[in-house]
């Protein structure tokens, strides 16, 4: 059964969940979602010998929201893993990620490698280091009107997303679904009209989502999505600070697995990435496992095969 606590960590508190015991695998959640993403993965995980542990990260649900955007950087959300991983008790630790999770679990294995027993990010693959700032490349590439800058104008995404917290978050859910629930988007935003204007809302929710499912997900937010937009806020200056590892590798034991109808790997340059990652991770266990059919909420659309593959993954190390 899942317990919940609250636990000091690098200077805030962060709300865990966790179930079983042996080793450690923390699961790091991504945008707009909270620890209860991983709510399918507890269970079998837990059954098959390890101690499962996912925190609110911070800026989400009910651990600590920092007023200040720039204690968001890739540092502090990595630092937040390794005290979390001491605070525990532990030595080392299996880090896993979905989303905005993948890039901090692809960072804390490059970062302390010493702590990291393996790593598997879903959806996202590691963010291997660009030749200009995030924000500036996106600025280029489509005039101002990508979503990660949208997301950079201080208030707006805050309020357009804070105005029907349940309506936002059943629009982003069901947008990026794989099952045919609602049209992707494009991942593009006017900003006088917001992104939810043009965003589909289905009547109907995809079957591995349920109102139950929503209704948590929409009391995770009832602070506002402030404190999850600030890692946004912090892309161009996590580029700054990561100067030291431009062409550096990810060597512990890692797993990639990605939807095929999940825009964030279809992102033009993602492929011809993901085509590089045996080179790229050395150590990577199996080729990178692409689910038929599967959009972005890749843990919860398919929990079946991808608590196969986690289990498979964590037993090869073990």
């Amino acid at each position: 059964m899942v317990q919940h606590r609250t636990i000091d960590v690098n200077g805030i508190r962060l709300h865990i969940a966790e179930e079983g015991s042996g080793p450690l695998v923390v699961l790091l959640h991504g945008f707009p979602e909270s620890w209860h993403s991983w709510q399918h993965q507890f269970g079998p995980l837990a059954a098959a010998g390890y101690h499962v542990v996912a925190p609110d990260q911070r800026g989400y649900g009910s651990s600590d929201h920092p007023e200040d955007a720039d204690a968001y950087s890739i540092f502090h959300l990595v630092g937040d893993v390794v005290g979390l991983i001491r605070e525990l008790g532990e030595e080392q630790a299996f880090v896993v990620g979905h989303d905005w999770g993948a890039p901090v679990a692809w960072h804390t294995a490059l970062f302390r490698p010493d702590l990291v027993r393996g790593v598997a990010g879903l959806s996202v693959p590691p963010p291997f280091r660009g030749a200009e700032p995030p924000l500036q490349a996106m600025n280029k590439l489509f005039g101002g009107h990508f979503y990660w800058n949208y997301f950079n104008l201080p208030g707006v995404a805050d309020a357009e997303f804070a105005r029907d917290t349940r309506t936002t978050l059943r629009k982003f859910l069901t947008m990026a679904a794989g099952d045919g629930s609602g049209e992707i988007a494009q991942p593009l935003v006017d900003p006088e009209r917001g992104w939810l204007a043009d965003m589909p809302d289905p009547e109907k929710l995809p079957e591995w989502l349920t109102e139950a499912d929503l209704d948590a997900l929409t009391e995770s937010f009832s602070q506002g999505f402030t404190g999850a937009l600030n890692w946004y806020r912090n892309l161009d200056r996590n580029w700054e600070l990561t100067a030291p590892w431009q062409d550096a590798i990810v060597t512990p034991p890692a797993l990639y697995v990605y939807g095929d109808r999940d825009v964030v790997p279809a992102f033009p340059g993602t492929p011809e990435l993901i085509a590089q990652l045996p080179r790229l991770m050395p150590n990577l266990v199996r080729e990178p496992l692409e689910l038929a059919g599967c959009g972005h909420w890749t843990q919860q659309e398919r929990p079946d095969e991808v608590n196969a593959v986690l289990v498979e993954f964590l037993n090869s190390l073990t």
